[in-house]
């Protein structure tokens, strides 16, 4: 696909909104415009947010604008639209996995299905592409969760509305877990630094020329 002269809208979380750079100009968000030349990089980051609905509101009310909660703010003529979160729904996220038949913000399958559904319904016919969660120091939760799990079910959910997914937990190369890797690129064991986003930037614009 051809990216130059495009507007992509970036739904995220910390990791989009730029937490662990320099500068707003070191985003993967802002390399892969300059990059490639788009009309416009609209990025819809918010540092703390999630997918699914909280039950008990966070101390940041920010934190509690859910993804789902900011389709309608996108920008409507956008020719691309990139999802990229879960991982805080993992983190601190107190709503349940839930099953695949959800079809509310309850839950953590639910909160997939009403995004992507919000995604098709103002969007048809526009290539909207999910990545999964990086890898992250902390993979387990003491109830037995894993991280892992969370990126099933977007990839399963995906599958299910026909999207495409861009497995940055299988393929992007940060894996904080190595020391050499954490310092290099993700020193605090969550949010990509410039050399982060640079590789994230090489991903993502990778994968997106190849749909």
């Amino acid at each position: 696909m051809e990216l130059q002269g495009k507007i992509i809208n970036f739904l995220g979380d910390s990791i989009t909104e730029g937490c662990g750079t320099t500068g707003i100009e070191k985003r993967f968000t802002e390399i892969i415009r300059k990059n490639y030349n788009l009309c416009k990089a609209n990025n819809y980051g918010i540092g703390g947010t999630r997918f699914a609905k909280k039950r008990v509101p966070s101390e940041n009310p920010k934190w509690d604008e859910d993804f789902c909660s900011r389709v309608e703010e996108m920008d409507e003529n956008a020719d691309i639209i990139v999802v990229f979160g879960g991982t805080n729904d993992f983190g601190h996220g107190d709503a349940p996995i839930g099953v695949f038949e959800d079809k509310t913000k309850d839950t953590f399958y639910g909160a997939c299905r009403v995004l992507m559904e919000s995604l098709l319904n103002k969007y048809p016919g526009k290539p909207i592409i999910f990545l999964t969660p990086l890898h992250r120091e902390d993979e387990e939760k003491p109830n037995g969760e894993k991280l892992a799990q969370y990126v099933d079910i977007i990839k399963e959910t995906a599958r299910y509305y026909a999207l495409p997914v861009c497995d940055l937990y299988a393929e992007s190369g940060i894996q904080p877990r190595l020391p050499v890797i954490k310092e290099k690129f993700c020193p605090d064991g969550l949010h990509p630094n410039d050399a982060g986003h640079l590789i994230l930037a090489q991903k993502i614009s990778g994968y997106l020329m190849k749909i």
